[in-house]
């Protein structure tokens, strides 16, 4: 089993970024972001998540990969123990 390294987690961050109630939105990642934020997103381009190495819009798999992202970020923060 995978773990989750810190490369999928950055990418997760830039997933859960991204607006899945508007499609016409999309997210820029400027020069000035931070590295960890600038190679997530040409990760998330080069598995055809992201329609651009800096951002752009979410392709069909890519709003279901955040869909999923978002959803466990807020089952996660959400959730506390009773």
């Amino acid at each position: 089993m995978s773990s989750y390294t810190p490369e999928l987690v950055a990418e997760l961050e830039i997933l859960a970024l991204f607006n899945l109630g508007n499609t016409m939105e999309g997210l820029k990642i400027h020069h000035t972001a931070a590295p960890a934020a600038i190679a997530a997103a040409t990760r998330l381009h080069e598995k055809e998540l992201i329609t651009k190495p800096d951002g752009g819009y979410l392709t069909s798999l890519g709003h279901e990969a955040a869909e999923h992202a978002q959803s466990l970020l807020t089952i996660l923060t959400v959730a506390e123990p009773a």
